[in-house]
């Protein structure tokens, strides 16, 4: 077990586990995903985007953000309409449902993370967060 507590890999993939676990647990009533309620959290503080922006910010390719916009829309949260400038564009709104969401939604996130990060104190969390962004996001942006 000593070399597993030294593997970051392998740390990475039980924490991602657990989290997994709990924020399915919180989105789950309400029919959406970890990755549908970051797109969603993108649309609340900007409401209608094209999706190849979408894809940038939540650093996803193509065809997956397009699956995530289907399951969304499919759902009744958003909407897709032509880009009036460039008809081949299709800009992402969300719909009542989407907007109503916001509230019951980030609340469950918040309650996600005191039940993953309970122990931790302010600082901790904050330390975290800027490691994970560091391995995750500034790395990747780096490369690209």
């Amino acid at each position: 077990m000593e070399k597993l507590n030294v593997c970051i890999h392998f740390l990475l993939s039980k924490a991602l586990q657990s989290v997994n676990q709990v924020s399915k647990s919180k989105l789950t009533p309400f029919g959406v995903t970890p990755v549908q309620y970051a797109l969603l959290c993108l649309l609340w503080e900007k409401d209608g985007q094209l999706g190849y922006e979408l894809a940038e910010k939540l650093l996803l390719d193509s065809a997956t953000i397009t699956g995530i916009v289907d399951r969304l829309e499919q759902n009744g949260f958003i909407e897709r309409r032509v880009d009036s400038n460039d008809r081949r564009n299709k800009i992402i709104f969300l719909t009542e449902k989407g907007k109503s969401m916001e509230a019951p939604l980030c609340q469950k996130m918040d309650e996600m993370n005191e039940e993953v990060m309970a122990g931790f104190d302010d600082e901790e969390f904050r330390q975290f967060k800027n490691m994970l962004f560091e391995i995750g996001i500034r790395k990747k942006t780096k490369r690209s």
